[in-house]
């Protein structure tokens, strides 16, 4: 398999692991972002109904945007999905980031959303273990007692499976 087709399988699996844990309802629907070189595109999806409540993206001459594959146009767009969030009356989400990380764009939609009043509930999540950063330990399980008895080491004396001379047999020798 050719490194373009493994990095896509790795994607896909990725996807349907964020996804499985994520499903959207009318009163707090799943946040989908999809994003692509040039644009960023966020919508809010009612699992239940199959429903598209709102959606905004960086495209197009509506957005008002020079560029919209950048932080800034994530920002944007973040801002107005929450707008229009607020609008139908939606005050949280649950974040699908898909295949993507949750870092650049991705992370500046959320926060932009989050700061425009669209709570995003795994942001949190994501928040508080970036918080508890990697200098946290994680708790150490406990020692298991010893099993009482004779060691497995002392059953033979290290010598005693040294090789042995094969002995040659005397006969002819010619």
């Amino acid at each position: 398999m050719n490194a373009q087709k493994h990095k896509l399988k790795r994607a896909e699996r990725r996807r349907y692991r964020v996804r499985k844990a994520l499903y959207g309802t009318p009163q707090k629907p799943r946040l989908s972002v999809s994003r692509t070189n040039l644009h960023i595109s966020a919508q809010l999806i009612d699992d239940l109904n199959g429903v598209t409540l709102a959606a905004a993206t960086s495209a197009g001459k509506a957005s008002g945007l020079k560029h919209g594959g950048n932080v800034a146009a994530a920002k944007v767009v973040g801002q107005k999905l929450a707008e229009a969030a607020k609008a139908k009356g939606i005050t949280s989400a649950a974040f699908d980031r898909g295949a993507f990380r949750f870092h650049g764009r991705i992370a500046a939609l959320a926060v932009a959303a989050t700061e425009a009043g669209l709570v995003c509930t795994s942001l949190e999540s994501l928040k508080a273990k970036a918080a508890a950063g990697p200098s946290a330990e994680p708790a150490k399980a406990e020692a298991k007692p010893k099993a009482e008895g004779k060691p497995k080491g002392d059953a033979k004396p290290k010598g005693e499976f040294a090789m042995k001379e094969k002995k040659k047999p005397e006969g002819d020798k010619k």
